[in-house]
């Protein structure tokens, strides 16, 4: 059997004249298996090039823009048929430093593909503009204004889901103007605040009020989504700063699993920025004061009362969601105006962000919401 050729010795010279080589130089001293190693490793960084400078993220269902105002721009995904007799379904995205593409995160994660799927025909989503120079003195009677001017747009009652922080923007609108909502959906939505353990709960009532006032100072009259971020990582340090490189190194040759990173990377670190005036508004007066629970906020020169919301509403709440925990999603079901035989309470498995694009929660629960909301349209 012939002997397989020599390697060409590596001198001191090729050392020396060309460093920057000196991976490559190892990789072919260690054969085809080193090479390979080698290979999957430029794989891993360039990949990881990729997670940690992603693209802005995108809007996996096609859509017009039906305005486009100061704060929003408010997207329609409505499936084209004309004369239908359902009422609008108006999705309040999360507005709390990512991007409302959340809620059409990918084709197979869409929560807007499956409530069109699921027989909804007029679908649209407040598609949040992050913060300029010029928004910073924006308050939560600016954003509930410009939901009054889509809503009456509309030209109807609308169905309206909050998720998130939009759920209480939601509650907000429903309680300033109960005439203009015929369902209210609040999936993941911090209504009473005071209720569970939330982490959010704790480091609005840790943390003197200065420390919020000193962010905003930092950021030019604006919350930085990017602070945001940092924040939402600092709460799971051992996932976001180690965990999941070595997911993504175990899995560079899963190219699904590769796509669902780069897609999720490019919602996450691509931050928005909110207004200041809004943000220490909402931690004041939502988070330490829990005044919306209460009936003390003032909402566009009223102040509102939960209890003079009477549309049937949907509550959704995540087993284990340590942002919004069950009881302060709940909290609605007394809270609200509604009689208690038309007011859901579903709980889904899995945590706060899988409540709006988890495909387990996609899959099992919101068929059931876009069941009942066509419900109320036959009522």
């Amino acid at each position: 059997m012939r002997a397989a050729p020599k390697r060409p010795a590596l001198t001191t010279t090729h050392e020396h004249s060309v460093p920057w080589m000196w991976p490559m130089a190892a990789a072919l001293e260690a054969g085809e298996t080193g090479l390979e190693l080698f290979q999957e490793n430029l794989r891993f960084l360039s990949e990881m090039e990729r997670v940690e400078n992603p693209a802005p993220p995108e809007w996996a269902t096609r859509n017009t823009v039906a305005l486009d105002l100061d704060t929003m721009r408010l997207r329609d995904f409505s499936s084209g048929h004309s004369g239908t007799r359902q009422a609008p379904v108006l999705v309040d995205a999360p507005y709390a430093g990512h991007s409302a593409a959340i809620a059409d995160f990918a084709p197979q994660q869409s929560l807007v593909r499956t409530l069109l799927a699921n027989g909804l025909e007029r679908v649209l989503v407040t598609d949040w503009k992050s913060a300029t120079e010029a928004m910073g003195n924006f308050d939560v009677d600016k954003y509930l204004a410009e939901i009054n001017v889509a809503v009456d747009d509309l030209g109807e009652p609308v169905h309206l889901v909050g998720l998130c922080q939009g759920g209480w923007m939601c509650a907000m609108f429903a309680a300033r103007y109960p005439e203009k909502v015929r369902s209210l959906v609040l999936a993941g939505a911090p209504i009473d605040t005071d209720a569970g353990d939330g982490a959010l709960k704790r480091m609005a009532h840790d943390l003197p009020m200065s420390f919020f006032e000193e962010i905003v100072t930092a950021g030019g009259g604006r919350m930085r989504g990017a602070y945001m971020v940092a924040g939402w990582k600092s709460m799971h340090p051992e996932q976001q700063f180690f965990g999941k490189y070595v997911d993504l190194y175990t899995h560079i040759e899963d190219r699904n699993y590769i796509e669902r990173t780069e897609a999720f990377e490019r919602w996450y670190e691509n931050p928005i920025d909110l207004p200041g005036a809004f943000y220490l508004q909402a931690v004041k007066e939502l988070f330490r004061n829990n005044s919306l629970a209460k009936g003390t906020f003032v909402g566009l020169g009223r102040r509102l009362s939960l209890s003079d919301v009477t549309a049937p509403a949907y509550l959704l709440a995540g087993d284990i969601d340590d942002i919004t925990p069950k009881p302060q999603v709940f909290a609605a079901r007394r809270l609200l105006g509604t009689p208690t035989k038309q007011i859901v309470c579903d709980v889904a498995s899995g945590g706060h962000i899988g409540l709006f694009m988890g495909a387990r929660t996609l899959a099992k629960h919101w068929p059931k919401i876009g069941a009942w909301i066509r419900e109320q349209d036959r009522r």
